[in-house]
């Protein structure tokens, strides 16, 4: 049973995780520091463009656009960065057991930490603008981020398998990453997309953890039930989806690194 290997591998996770965490700034002046730095030189990038150059009639755009953009970023990492998770360890891969599924659960994991972190700068902001939280809504927050965690671990499994078979996947996913990000509510708000197709652009996922991220965090709001269980049964399709692909194609990875 793979729940139970992981399980038994479980000391092979976190350290794999650390190991990311730490390696990511290894020699680095400002070390970990980036990890709050990165976001913050973000927002002033986005209040700048946002404030003088494009002003959009949305009260604290740079802020509506930033409790977004932190949430598409760990998206985005377990796209492009995701698919290499297997290809990256293949002398692990030829050299020793262990189930495969480690290395994506490793790499997914190691994102979502640093998106916490984020957090933090994301918080921090919005006690200074004034904006605050609604005790309510806080509380659905750690629903919204399983789904994404369902979600990103899906993507992982499934485009790290092909990129063993395929290397071109690492390009394609980057261009399809940016059609994404435009696809999805980050940039602009949902609101500018026309009713009557509403329903059919919020069946991506992303943009209906985009959406409640921005609810909980901008509005102050509940997020919608349904908007949340249709992303959660999209999220776990394809978590079983990307399982089963990694589960056929684990086979062969020795061979084809």
């Amino acid at each position: 049973m793979i729940f139970k290997e992981l399980y038994d591998y479980r000391e092979m996770v976190c350290s794999l995780v650390r190991r990311d965490l730490v390696g990511k700034y290894k020699k680095s002046v400002m070390g970990f520091l980036w990890t709050f730095i990165e976001p913050l030189l973000q927002l002033l990038v986005y209040t700048v463009v946002f404030t003088m150059i494009m002003p959009m009639e949305i009260d604290n755009f740079y802020i509506h656009l930033f409790v977004a953009l932190i949430p598409w970023n760990f998206v985005s990492a377990c796209l492009t960065g995701g698919c290499m998770s297997v290809v990256s360890q293949q002398d692990m891969v030829k050299k020793i057991y262990f189930p495969r599924e480690v290395l994506p659960l490793a790499y997914v994991t190691s994102q979502f930490v640093n998106m916490l972190f984020s957090f933090i700068v994301v918080f921090a902001i919005l006690l200074i603008a004034g904006i605050g939280f609604n005790p309510a809504a806080i509380l659905w927050l750690p629903v919204v981020m399983a789904i994404q965690y369902i979600f990103c671990l899906g993507i992982t499994l499934l485009v790290s398998a092909v990129t063993v078979y395929l290397r071109d996947m690492q390009q394609i996913l980057t261009a399809l990453s940016l059609v994404l990000m435009y696809a999805s509510p980050i940039i602009y708000p949902l609101d500018m997309i026309p009713e009557n197709v509403r329903g059919i652009y919020m069946m991506n996922p992303i943009s209906a953890i985009i959406v409640a991220y921005r609810d909980i965090l901008y509005y102050g709001v509940i997020p919608e039930g349904t908007i949340l269980a249709a992303a959660f049964g999209i999220s776990t399709i394809l978590l079983l989806v990307g399982y089963f692909l990694f589960a056929w194609l684990k086979r062969h990875f020795v061979e084809e690194l």
